[in-house]
């Protein structure tokens, strides 16, 4: 059972889409063009050194053992969103100087 509501239009094509009414035309070397894409995106296979203070280690560490990740992981997907416009400073004083 679905935990979201869905209009008459929703449920239809998901009604649809569990029937298995819908067909890929994705070919297969898309498809494989497609994986390898993925694979190469969250491939890490470069190292960085980074000098943080006391604090800032604690609270990640404390931060990502609440996420259930180690912080390197923590700290590399932070980063990823940050560079790929995912991650959104909302910080009050930030928000003030971009309203201004």
């Amino acid at each position: 059972m679905s935990d979201f509501l869905l209009d008459s239009e929703e449920q239809e094509l998901h009604d649809a889409y569990e029937a298995g009414e819908f067909e890929s035309d994705l070919s297969d070397e898309r498809r494989a063009y497609l994986v390898d894409a993925a694979r190469e995106t969250f491939r890490r296979d470069q190292q960085i050194a980074v000098l943080l203070s006391r604090r800032d280690l604690a609270a990640l560490q404390r931060r990502a053992l609440e996420d259930g990740l180690s912080y390197q992981s923590l700290a590399a997907s932070v980063l990823h969103k940050y560079l790929s416009g995912s991650l959104k400073d909302l910080s009050p004083s930030k928000a003030q100087h971009k309203a201004s």
